[in-house]
């Protein structure tokens, strides 16, 4: 039966694809081309093919293929490196809108999920969702404290059919991977591969629940975000409760000008909501499309949705920061060395040939307003040009890609005049001078303090042990050898001396009064000069 369901599968898609002649479009210049020809001669194919444009035939073959085809569609729609401007436009137009499942259904379901009634578990439910989605829907509901939720529940059977379609699209993608050589860079199999744990992800509800608590913890007490409360005692895998937000979708102007909102301030705040997530928690909200964004009377922003969560190593932080300053520097050199340092491209590539390819690529951009320069597509580009030295795709710098422009589509629809660098910059800048200027330097010293000063007393034992363990040895052991020994032992004590020092000059620039005036200064000195003995031995 599960071989017959996949087989009637196969067929409708096949249908689809060819109607909206995507075969063609994918086969007509490979060695498979006859594929197109065979295709037309099946019985289910018998109709006069789609004459729409290229992009909106993609977009309407996802349509009809289903919810999980549909969640591909927008997940490419963000690679606007990957896909001509055409196809990811229309992409951009995917809703993931489906009909409701059973309220009965939808019941039962939550009420496995929490193992208790929906008439003790809250004290009003209604059976009506707000919004269904292709992977769960939405319910209204009270708690019995009288403070107002939102119920999401993961739609019945659905991970099956995931599974089923994904291992399609696998298969479509090995075969496009096969027959198309350009096929090769957008790295298809990937792309699906990435999709199927993103969609996955997306099942459980635990995980949306964790997330969620942690980005609220970022923001705790903070005037920028809002995130609402999870009610974990009704929360499983399938079941989340939420508290409900009230305010006005950011997509929502005319609205937000109603209430007094001003749009320029919110606009500039999206910018340094992204930065704060991405550069000091380490952890962004990686779906925010208008639909997931609303605005409190308050004026700060309130998220939901999160089942999609990005991070960064503290390296990939690094360079990136750093990335953007040498950008707008017009630092192409610094730019080409990061992307080598980093990994990101092959360590034999030529640094200056790299430098001019990024150079022909970025220098056109400062023709124009420096408001009208997107951060996104300065990422695209730079992706774009190191794809070409075989950079390979970084997942976590494509969420951040897709996030980026999500934020600036926000925020430039809320102000036109939004320019993000004069935003950004400040925020950049004070972030790299806390990471490698001396507050880094100080922050790392203290964090590591109680660490060389636990390891401190054990230094004379490990020096004896050496010298007991070369005293054992000493009956073979040459005369230039001995010399080097000791020339050795005079070092590692000489060593230990100014480790001394350098301890005994932190520990007093930490207990150095603040109030007085030439504390801060003279601090910073005996924690840098500390610092310096320490590291250098």
């Amino acid at each position: 039966m599960k071989f017959i369901h996949k087989l009637l599968r196969i067929i409708k898609i096949n249908r689809v694809l060819s109607y909206y002649q995507i075969d063609k479009m994918v086969l007509s210049d490979t060695k498979y081309a006859w594929l197109i020809t065979l295709n037309k001669l099946l019985p289910w194919n018998w109709r006069t093919p789609s004459q729409a444009q290229r992009g909106e035939r993609i977009r309407l073959a996802l349509e009809e293929l289903g919810p999980i085809f549909i969640k591909l569609g927008q997940a490419l729609s963000t690679r606007k490196d990957l896909l001509p401007h055409d196809i990811s436009l229309e992409l951009a137009k995917l809703q993931d809108d489906c009909p409701p499942f059973d309220e009965v259904h939808s019941k039962q379901l939550i009420e496995t999920g929490l193992k208790q009634t929906v008439e003790e578990a809250f004290a009003f439910f209604d059976p009506v969702p707000m919004a269904s989605a292709s992977i769960a829907q939405v319910h209204a509901a009270r708690m019995h404290s009288g403070l107002d939720v939102v119920v999401k529940v993961v739609r019945p059977d659905i991970k099956p059919i995931i599974e089923q379609d994904v291992s399609i699209m696998f298969s479509l993608a090995r075969l496009l991977e096969a027959a198309v050589k350009i096929a090769k860079r957008l790295h298809p199999v990937e792309v699906v591969a990435e999709f199927e744990k993103t969609i996955l992800d997306e099942l459980d509800m635990m995980r949306e629940a964790a997330n969620a608590t942690q980005l609220r913890r970022n923001f705790e007490d903070s005037d920028l975000l809002y995130v609402p409360e999870i009610f974990w005692s009704h929360t499983s895998e399938s079941v989340m409760t939420m508290e409900r937000i009230y305010g006005i979708r950011i997509s929502e102007t005319d609205k937000l000008k109603e209430a007094g909102i001003n749009l320029t301030d919110i606009s500039a705040k999206g910018v340094v909501i992204f930065f704060t997530q991405v550069f000091k928690h380490n952890f962004f909200h990686a779906d925010m499309h208008p639909g997931n964004i609303f605005v409190l009377p308050d004026g700060r922003y309130a998220a939901i949705d999160f089942g999609i969560m990005g991070t960064l190593t503290p390296d990939d932080q690094r360079y990136l920061a750093e990335n953007f300053l040498a950008f707008f520097n017009r630092d192409y050199l610094r730019v080409s060395e990061l992307h080598i340092e980093s990994g990101w491209v092959p360590r034999e590539t030529r640094v200056d040939e790299f430098e001019s390819a990024i150079r022909s690529v970025c220098e056109p951009i400062w023709d124009r307003p420096l408001k009208d320069i997107s951060f996104g597509l300065v990422l695209m580009r730079l992706f774009q040009t190191a794809r070409r030295f075989g950079m390979e795709v970084q997942p976590q710098l494509v969420l951040l890609q897709k996030t980026l422009l999500n934020i600036e589509g926000l925020g430039r629809q809320l102000d036109d005049e939004l320019d993000l660098w004069d935003t950004a910059k400040p925020f950049l800048e004070n972030w790299m001078q806390e990471r490698v200027g001396p507050k880094g330097l100080v922050k790392n010293i203290k964090a590591n303090l109680p660490f060389w000063i636990e390891q401190a007393p054990q230094i004379p034992g490990l020096l004896h042990g050496t010298l007991t363990k070369l005293a054992h040895q000493g009956i073979g052991i040459q005369s230039a050898q001995l010399d080097e020994i000791k020339a050795t032992l005079a070092q590692q004590n000489r060593q230990q001396r100014q480790r001394a020092i350098g301890l005994m000059l932190i520990l007093l620039g930490l207990l150095l009064p603040i109030d007085a005036d030439y504390a801060s200064t003279l601090q910073i000195g005996l924690l840098l000069v500390g610092g310096y003995f320490i590291i250098k031995n």
